[in-house]
């Protein structure tokens, strides 16, 4: 039996394409490994959104290949958007690549690892922009959470973004599709489903010309098991009413919406290409607010798009100190070769992106840390996913702290507690974005 590593870098988008390819793997008899030095056939599923994110899976790439240099019989594959984006440099400038494949591809993995066998070089970057329903899926996340994807592709064509020519147009999935997988999911033991896609608000404009997401979350919410649904990626112009009040009635669904919104100067936001303004953004928020008064809001800024200027960027600055987000992240504009952001005039250096992007997360750090003593005091439910043994604390999430990204709660407790179980936590202290206390107990 053929043993196969497979890292996965990137977005949970990525990693649900290789959860698929770990299962076409194990269907047809390969042993699939942990530990890359072990595999006979080492695939890296790469990410290439931005310029840190393809520095990383080449750092990767690399040190898989020299393994090969070794071990000269072994198979290296490269997968993924980079493999997609930069098939004939990854094939040019890394002799050790057995073969690269697209976006598109991965369902032929099995056929594509054969065909290596024989000879270097293979290239399938070129694939029909299709779902690949009805695949085996192994999923890789701990039993009580998975990432259910509802969509592929993007068709916003934001000027600073490559995935539309990486990843082609947005297609949905059909519901029943979805609705089935989930319903599996919840089976294996998935207490909470995170609902991902470029973008989640945009599902079923191209199958049936009007936007789908509430109707797929209702259909979600009857799934027997599922105690949680939460989404991200929601593109704020698309908003809408009926889906705010979805949320807000089905109790299902966590008050944890994750919208990029990425600037707040409208003359930025316009050479962005994205859809909404300040007022618009600003009255989204407000809205959130009054209709779910504890929804939790992540979002995601860019700092230092070209031309943005000292009092533009002192706007977005002044912005986030006057909304006081829950969650916040912030890029420092990467210029993307073949992205129509990367022809603009006034590309700034990379010390003054970075200086800029430094300048709002020093900000945000403050302002977590306020509204996390806020919590001090309250009884917050949290799912459990492991035990610190440095601390012999166990730690898990609450509603309003999505994985691996927001923070975490550190609890003691004097039972045995599994992981994936629900209990009450009594907040006693609290940090930036963790959050410390002992389980509660009713009288």
């Amino acid at each position: 039996m053929k043993k196969v590593s497979l890292v996965s870098l990137g977005c949970s988008k990525n990693l649900v394409d290789a959860e698929q390819m770990t299962g076409l793997l194990e269907n047809e008899g390969y042993e699939v490994v942990m530990d890359e030095e072990d595999g006979d056939i080492m695939i890296v599923n790469t990410c290439a959104f931005i310029e840190s994110a393809k520095q990383e899976a080449i750092e990767c790439i690399f040190e898989l290949a020299s393994y090969k240099k070794e071990h000269p019989d072994r198979i290296l594959i490269v997968t993924g958007c980079m493999a997609q984006r930069y098939k004939d440099e990854v094939l040019s400038e890394i002799p050790e690549v057995d073969a690269v494949v697209g976006t598109n591809d991965f369902s032929k993995i099995v056929e594509i690892i054969r065909e290596t066998e024989e000879k270097r070089g293979v290239c399938r970057c070129d694939g029909e922009e299709a779902l690949y329903e009805g695949l085996p899926r192994v999923v890789s996340t701990p039993s009580y959470m998975a990432y259910l994807k509802i969509a592929e592709g993007c068709d916003n064509r934001c000027t600073y973004c490559a995935i539309p020519y990486i990843r082609g147009k947005y297609r949905s999935r059909r519901i029943e599709d979805i609705v089935d997988e989930a319903k599996w999911l919840t089976e294996n033991g998935a207490k909470e489903l995170i609902i991902i896609a470029q973008d989640t608000t945009r599902y079923g404009i191209d199958l049936h010309n009007e936007y789908m997401l509430p109707k797929l979350l209702k259909e979600l919410c009857k799934i027997d098991g599922l105690e949680w649904i939460r989404l991200h990626y929601c593109y704020p112009e698309l908003v809408t009413d009926e889906l705010i009040e979805v949320m807000a009635d089905e109790e299902k669904i966590c008050n944890y919406l994750d919208i990029p919104i990425q600037h707040c100067n409208d003359r930025i936001l316009k050479l962005m290409g994205r859809r909404t303004n300040k007022a618009q953004i600003s009255g989204l928020i407000k809205k959130l607010r009054e209709r779910i008064p504890d929804v939790v809001i992540r979002t995601t800024l860019i700092a230092g798009f070209p031309s943005e200027t000292d009092d533009e960027f002192l706007e977005l600055y002044n912005f986030v100190d006057e909304i006081k987000l829950d969650r916040l992240g912030v890029f420092a504009y990467s210029q993307e070769e073949g992205t129509p952001a990367a022809r603009l005039d006034g590309q700034l250096d990379k010390d003054k992106k970075m200086d800029r992007q430094d300048e709002i997360m020093m900000l945000q750090e403050g302002i977590s840390e306020e509204l996390s003593q806020k919590k001090v005091g309250t009884i917050q439910t949290v799912l459990v996913e492991g035990f610190d043994e440095i601390i012999k604390s166990y730690f898990g999430r609450t509603y309003a702290d999505s994985v691996d990204i927001d923070g975490k709660v550190f609890f003691k407790a004097d039972r045995k507690i599994c992981d994936g179980e629900f209990v009450k936590v009594k907040i006693e202290q609290a940090m930036e974005f963790d959050l410390f206390g002992t389980e509660y107990k009713e009288n």
